[in-house]
């Protein structure tokens, strides 16, 4: 079983880690990065199932960290937390990086841990998608090999009940 990796990146340590104790609890594997530089050299190295950033960091945003990271690593989910929240900040956000979830400080352990359980499986669900649409796909592709071989070999008739029809 894959144990979740979360990146943290907030340039007061205190808010690290605190958010670093809370999610510890859960048994991911917590990084932290005090600046979107550092995060993205981390995540260069690392791969990271979810990202959490604060929006107002030194050097980096928070929006233009999680926008980065939507360009080169479009599979990590993207979280973003502030404690200077508007509208104008979380409609940035959301379109500029596309977060999963736009949280405020301070941020009680309860959403925290919800958010970061909700965008893991998120995760899940769209690795699995993907998985999928590749055999569909494959799938796709060898029945039309079929079909080019022996023209009519996937033509199914039904009756009116939706029952197979074979021929005598």
């Amino acid at each position: 079983m894959h144990r979740a990796v979360i990146l943290l990146v907030d340039d007061e340590p205190n808010v690290t880690a605190g958010l670093r104790r809370t999610l510890a609890r859960q048994s991911y594997e917590v990084l932290t990065a005090p600046s979107g530089r550092e995060a993205l050299e981390t995540l260069s190295e690392r791969d990271v199932d979810l990202i959490i950033s604060d929006e107002s960091m030194p050097g980096m945003t928070g929006t233009e960290l999680l926008s980065r990271v939507c360009e080169l690593h479009p599979d990590t989910i993207r979280m973003l937390l502030t404690g200077h929240a508007s509208l104008d900040g979380a409609i940035r956000a959301i379109n500029e990086g596309q977060v999963f979830r736009f949280l405020t400080k301070p941020c009680s352990d309860l959403d925290l841990v919800t958010s970061v359980r909700q965008g893991l499986q998120l995760r899940e669900l769209a690795r699995k998608s993907r998985a999928l649409l590749r055999e569909y796909r494959r799938q796709a592709s060898v029945l039309s090999s079929l079909e080019a071989q022996s023209p009519g070999i996937s033509s199914i008739e039904t009756d009116e009940d939706g029952a197979i029809v074979l021929d005598d």
